[in-house]
């Protein structure tokens, strides 16, 4: 799948991410860009937002010695849904004027430690195209649908146990990501013939516990497929989903927390006991799964 001829020679894609201290998303992203890459046929790096390198600025640096007279830049936030990072911290990391006030910091002027002050400036003289999110996008319900089959694959359970389907995303202060989560899931809740409902991990609600306690009292489920709509695996996949799926003792939750994720928000989760004794199960996220490259190149040639 070639992207189209729009684009000139002097082009690359940069792979916008929000960075991690875990290895996993890095390890993700770099089989993303890989495959991008191979797929697309153009020049691509990831720039990361922070804690990981290359930071957005090197990404830029890291394209321009690869690409011979680079003179216009994709900037493609891996994003499923907008919010500050897409709309107000990644077009200020490139030298953009950012697309909202930000709420945490309105004047604009932010502490001399927060990373938009420390991060270095973009050295580019060409064009830099910002993409949007990547959204409720119909291709993302044939990777969700491939994650429910993986993990009945699994299950002890026969195929006559009652089933429920359980979308989690992160949730978020701000509307964007539950208006994402909703759309998404009103696709999916017209093509999956299971009880099924959606949780947010944080931040907004239906919270996780509450999502599937109703499922399960409404439906008698036997088993629960509890699916992340989440891009790589991290804290939040890795450990706050499963301590509150309850597949982690407290303390190792805790210690595993105690490391903290720099996002600047709390991470208090909805303690309501989650009521199923029944089969759960829990596949992997995204990941670099082969329809979100068409995705990503899908977005390029829009």
């Amino acid at each position: 799948m070639d992207t189209n001829s729009k684009l000139s020679n002097n082009s690359a894609v940069i792979l916008v991410s929000h960075g991690s201290t875990l290895p996993y998303a890095e390890e993700v992203f770099k089989e993303i860009k890989e495959k991008f890459i191979k797929k697309s046929g153009l020049p691509a790096e990831i720039g990361y937002m922070k804690v990981s390198e290359p930071t957005i600025a090197g990404a830029v640096e890291i394209l321009k010695e690869e690409v011979e007279d680079l003179d216009k830049i994709i900037a493609l936030p891996v994003f499923l849904a907008p919010g500050i990072h897409t709309n107000i911290d990644i077009p200020q990391l490139l030298g953009l004027e950012p697309l909202e006030v930000d709420p945490r910091c309105p004047d604009g002027n932010y502490p001399a430690e927060h990373y938009l002050s420390i991060a270095d400036d973009v050295d580019f003289d060409g064009e830099i195209e910002l993409l949007g999110s990547i959204g409720p996008r119909d291709k993302l319900l044939d990777i969700i649908d491939k994650r429910i089959s993986e993990a009945l694959s699994e299950s002890k359970l026969d195929d006559s146990a009652k089933t429920g389907i359980l979308l989690v995303t992160h949730g978020s202060r701000l509307n964007y990501n539950k208006e994402f989560a909703t759309a998404l899931y009103n696709k999916f809740e017209k093509t999956c013939d299971l009880p099924s409902s959606f949780g947010f991990m944080e931040l907004c609600g239906p919270s996780i516990p509450e999502s599937i306690n109703k499922l399960v009292d409404e439906n008698d489920l036997e088993r629960l497929v509890v699916v992340p709509v989440f891009i790589a695996p991290g804290m939040h996949t890795t450990h706050d989903i499963p301590h509150i799926l309850g597949f982690l003792e407290a303390h190792e939750h805790e210690h595993k927390h105690s490391h903290g994720h720099g996002h600047g928000h709390d991470h208090t989760h909805d303690l309501t006991p989650v009521e199923f004794d029944g089969e759960i199960l829990y596949p992997d996220p995204i990941k670099a799964d082969d329809i979100l490259i068409d995705i990503l190149i899908d977005m390029v040639n829009e």
